[in-house]
């Protein structure tokens, strides 16, 4: 059984930290989990605290356990500082792809308001309006919308756009998931026939099949959460998932094109 590599040990106690200080100050997770940029708790610091922030103790565990197993093996070949550098630069992807589907999803929504024209102000203050259900999200919103001058053009078509727009804006990402898949990448290019397996799948899997088949499912599970394509969003940003791996597989293709793979840094 591989031992757990230092890097990998020091990664583990701070998510532990993280999380185990999240359950004693929930007020933590306003500064360090992803906003969206167009909410006003977004900072820059949160593009790297997001992946030590998780939602549970299930998602804690399943993470930690994943970063136990394939960072140390991959640790143990590349060495320390070669190895932060890709699970921090797969995490931050990560963290890139989902705001830019983020925005996207929030521009196409909208559209269902955009006869309302709201400057960029007037709307900002619109999508963080504080509210536990529609009915607050419009008491919110009816001051604001008169200040603007804009209260006799809403009607329920975009006071609905808006409120699916507040609501998105609002909504934090966080955890390790990212960094996590291009750590799965890597296992895959470096040991393409190892077998793994998942607690439903009783029959292993080698890891050149079973990685591409997991990204799969989080693509499709992301499109069909996405309002443009259909509905049932699992509540998991799949594609942050998808950015931690499609930048885990540049940097592993780019480091074997130039046979720099076997090269340690430090």
């Amino acid at each position: 059984m591989m031992q757990i590599t230092p890097t990998v040990k020091q990664l583990l106690i701070i998510n532990i930290l993280f999380f185990l200080g999240t359950m004693v100050v929930p007020q933590a997770e306003t500064y360090f989990a992803l906003f969206p940029f167009q909410n006003n708790h977004f900072q820059f610091w949160q593009l790297l605290t997001h992946m030590f922030m998780h939602g549970g103790i299930f998602h804690i565990a399943f993470n930690m356990f994943a970063l136990f197993s394939f960072g140390s093996a991959l640790e143990h070949f590349w060495g320390p500082t070669k190895f932060i550098f890709f699970y921090i630069s797969c995490g931050l992807g990560a963290a890139a792809l989902q705001l830019g589907i983020n925005y996207w999803e929030l521009q196409h929504i909208l559209q269902g308001a955009a006869d309302l024209q709201l400057s960029d102000a007037t709307l900002r203050e619109v999508l963080n309006i504080p509210f536990s259900n529609f009915s607050s999200f419009i008491a919110g919103l009816e001051p604001i919308l008169t200040e603007a001058g804009k209260a006799n053009l809403v009607n329920e078509t975009n006071a609905v756009a808006l409120f699916h727009a507040a609501d998105q804006t609002q909504i934090p990402m966080v955890g390790a998931s990212g960094a996590i898949y291009g750590l799965l990448v890597a296992f895959a290019f470096m040991f393409p026939n190892a077998e793994l397996a998942l607690l439903f799948i009783p029959v292993p899997i080698k890891a050149k099949y079973f990685v591409p088949g997991l990204i799969a499912i989080d693509l499709f599970l992301g499109f069909k959460g996405q309002s443009f394509f259909g509905s049932g969003g699992t509540g998991i940003a799949h594609f942050a998932h998808v950015g931690g791996a499609l930048i885990g597989f540049i940097m592993m293709w780019y480091w074997k094109k130039n046979q720099f793979r076997g090269n340690r840094w430090n």
